[in-house]
């Protein structure tokens, strides 16, 4: 069985991978490695979660740590309570999208920074394995349950400048979503139709996780039946969000990135990263807005690095994470949500319309291969194109005036991950034919 232990967190099924032994040791664990006085801690929905984090705070508190901990809430509330309460560290108790049987941890250090792999997971795994773990300390640290939910949400509706009054239809898939959104939603000018707002971390519908268009399929009739301006999914922890048009066409993450962008920017000029699977129409849309363009490795430890070293207003990854400088260069589906909610209704335009503009390339969207050895063939790929403008930020990106493709190696399994888009469908079947006979067949 794999490792819980995971690049960006920890992850597993409940109870073979991670039980309530495993959690205390977990928070001895990180005890000793950020060496924290006062950590932030909270937890999702599903039903072995108050479980694990009690587990957890045992163990941080039986090595001196004094915990806060503010219990049922997302993992944008989390960051927000870290950043904003001044904490050493934060811990959310979740499993994102991933099953009912699942359960995990997303663990940051001071000011939101993400503990990943290469900055503390590892070392963690080490320590635990070994059973170098720190002793009880002689005195333990103290537990206090606090709220941040309504400074949280102040934040939030402190950038709603909208206009018009939206109908939208939210589906919250069961997950923290139906949590969050509420306290957000009563303080909007919005008509909202719910789905599935009910806490159930079984997932009783359908997995959330708006990345897999078939979680879609609800939200996106249910906004043509009922003639709304615009649909919104949350994943499990409520740290995502996808849309959805008016004609119930899905909207992809990077296009809704360019959006959100023009109206972050409309405020305040600055840097704005994206990752590197994105649409060109995105960086291009951010210049035409006055801001400047930061391109940034996949995944949320990378883009937050980015926000911070760069100074940027947004970011924006293809997977649906937004990142706001308001949250402490995290995430947070709700400003998403305002921020597209901005956009819509200082105007008459419909979301398609507004798509309309951004959609002038052909993309394939991310496509998986087998592949055993990766390096080998993204050398390939590379040696294929001697002409190109290549670079190695993450996996091999070529690029083209008319055509470009990034292929990308994953982290746990024997795949790469394809992205390509071109100017016109010509050159895109042509391009598309040629990469896809080197990789292979797609998954």
């Amino acid at each position: 069985m794999s490792s819980p232990f995971k690049a960006y967190d920890i992850r597993g099924i409940y109870p073979t991978q991670i039980d309530a032994d495993l959690a205390r040791a977990i928070g001895r664990s990180y005890a000793a490695e950020i060496s924290p006085q006062s950590v932030v801690v909270g937890h999702d929905m599903r039903p072995c979660a108050p479980e694990i984090t009690n587990a957890l705070i045992e163990g941080l508190t039986a090595a001196g740590v004094n915990v806060t901990h503010i219990g049922l809430v997302s993992t944008p509330l989390v960051s927000f309570a870290l950043g904003s309460g001044g904490f050493d560290g934060g811990i959310m108790v979740t499993a994102s999208h991933n099953p009912a049987e699942y359960i995990g941890l997303k663990l940051a250090r001071e000011k939101a920074i993400p503990l990943s792999w290469e900055h503390g997971i590892e070392s963690m795994e080490k320590r635990i394995k070994s059973g170098a773990l720190p002793a009880d300390a002689a005195q333990h640290g103290t537990v206090e349950h606090k709220s941040f939910t309504e400074a949280y949400v102040d934040m939030v509706i402190r950038h709603s400048n909208s206009g018009r009054r939206l109908k939208v239809v939210v589906d919250a898939g069961n997950g923290m979503g139906g949590w969050e959104f509420p306290h957000v939603a009563k303080r909007l000018d919005l008509e909202v139709i719910p789905l599935y707002f009910d806490l159930d971390g079984s997932f009783p519908n359908h997995e959330a996780n708006p990345l897999d268009h078939s979680t879609l399929r609800d939200l996106c009739a249910r906004v043509v039946a009922e003639g709304a301006d615009l649909g919104i999914a949350f994943d499990g922890d409520a740290d995502r969000a996808g849309f959805v048009d008016e004609k119930g066409g899905v909207v992809t993450n990077d296009l809704a990135s360019a959006l959100m962008a023009a109206d972050i920017l409309a405020r305040e000029k600055g840097p704005v990263v994206y990752d590197l699977r994105s649409s060109r129409a995105l960086p291009e849309s951010i210049i035409r807005h006055g801001g400047t363009p930061i391109r940034g490795r996949v995944g949320h430890s990378f883009m937050k690095n980015a926000m911070r070293e760069h100074g940027c207003v947004f970011g924006g990854e293809y997977s649906g994470h937004y990142y706001f400088r308001e949250n402490y260069n995290t995430e947070s589906a709700s400003l998403a949500v305002v921020a597209m909610c901005n956009i819509l209704s200082r105007g008459d335009a419909p979301m398609s319309e507004h798509l309309d503009t951004l959609r002038c390339y052909i993309q394939t969207g991310e496509v998986n291969f087998n592949v055993p050895d990766k390096m080998a063939k993204m050398k390939e790929i590379e040696a294929a194109y001697p002409d190109a403008e290549t670079d190695w930020l993450d996996g091999v990106t070529v690029q083209y005036e008319d055509w470009w493709c990034n292929v990308r190696p994953s982290n746990t399994e024997p795949k790469l991950r394809l992205n390509l888009e071109a100017s016109d469908q010509k050159t895109f079947e042509k391009r598309k034919a040629e990469v896809f006979a080197i990789l292979g067949t797609p998954l």
